[in-house]
């Protein structure tokens, strides 16, 4: 993936600190190698721990990562439904308006910051 495509905070704190960002790549290799989840069950997985956790960026890196692993809007849309009675009906709506920001562009996320 170019850096253009990923979120301009992204890029900005990998230009600051690449060695941090490194090491929190290869964490996230090594997750995803420890078990027999493939990529895109790992990234519905971990939408709906963004959409816990209210996190709008992370919601939509997911979601991108999740349609790039072959996911369809709907899968997308239902992991989230899924978790309404764990999370919350406004945990869950939140992140429901932010991966339709997501889908509107095509599969990219927003990009707010000019770096």
């Amino acid at each position: 993936m170019s850096d253009r495509s990923l979120p301009g905070h992204y890029v900005r704190t990998k230009k600051l600190f690449p060695e941090y960002l490194a090491a929190l790549d290869a964490l996230g290799e090594a997750a995803r190698k420890a078990g027999p989840l493939d990529d895109k069950t790992l990234h519905l997985v971990q939408l709906t721990a963004s959409a816990a956790l209210r996190s709008e960026g992370a919601v939509h890196s997911h979601a991108r990562r999740a349609l790039e692993a072959g996911a369809t809007p709907q899968e997308i849309r239902h992991a989230l439904i899924g978790v309404t009675s764990t999370i919350g009906f406004p945990n869950v709506t939140a992140a429901l308006s932010w991966i339709e920001d997501v889908f509107r562009r095509g599969g990219r996320a927003p990009r707010r910051l000019k770096i």
